[in-house]
Formats: C-alpha cells, sequence, structure tokens
C-alpha cells in the first residue's frame, strides 16, 4: 500500500474511531474528511503509517501478539514525534504522553494501528 492510501488509511481509521470511542459529540476538526484535511496532518498520518508499516514487517508480523495498549502506545509515540516536527510549539493536548490520553484517544490508537496491521497479514 502506498503511503497516500496508508494515511488515508490511519484517517478513515481515526474517523471511525472517534465516532465509536469518543463520549458525546467529537470536535468537527475529529472527523474532518480526507480531502478537507490539511496537508501537515496528511504527512503525519503518512509518516506514522509508514512507521506502523516498518514495525509490523521488522517484527515478522509477531506484532499480532502485542496487547492493544502496546499498540496505542506506539501510535500514540509516533504521532508525538509528528507533532513536534511540524509544530515549533504544539499545543499539550497534542503532545501529551500515553496515561494522560482520554481512553476514547488511546483506544482509537489501538484500532488504528490494528487496522495498519491487518493489511498488512
Amino acid at each position: 500500500m502506498s503511503q497516500t492510501k496508508g494515511a488515508r488509511l490511519f484517517r478513515e481509521t481515526w474517523i471511525a474511531g472517534v465516532r465509536q470511542h469518543f463520549p458525546g459529540e467529537p470536535k468537527a476538526g475529529y472527523v474532518t474528511p480526507w480531502d478537507d484535511t490539511p496537508q501537515w496532518e496528511r504527512d503525519a498520518a503518512g509518516a506514522v503509517y509508514d512507521q506502523i508499516r516498518q514495525f509490523v514487517e521488522i517484527s515478522g508480523g509477531h506484532t499480532l501478539r502485542l496487547s492493544r495498549e502496546q499498540k496505542s502506545r506506539f501510535v500514540a509515540t509516533c504521532w508525538t514525534a509528528q507533532m513536534f516536527k511540524h509544530f515549533e510549539d504544539p499545543s499539550p493536548g497534542y503532545v501529551a504522553d500515553w496515561p494522560d490520553l482520554p481512553s476514547w484517544q488511546r483506544e482509537t490508537d489501538a484500532d488504528i494501528f490494528e487496522a495498519i496491521e491487518k493489511t498488512l497479514s
């Protein structure tokens, strides 16, 4: 899968996860469709997709044995690095450590990892 298709998969899975796990009505920016997503966010999604893909491949597919928490932590850490890349002074919510993320976001991050992992199995 190309990085662009992977980035779209990342974004579509994010939106589905937000709709499933977010308590109440999510902010509009959380569920912005791909075509309206800012370029920096598309680039970040593509980079994190690539990191997950490489991790799964380097692990010989054994990432299936990781817990959802481990998968979620990996996505969150990769995303945080992208926020530091794209913003000089990112807002604290963009770079919060995994334990400080809301549960809906931790679940959505695990969904993203598993959706990408599934395409590689």
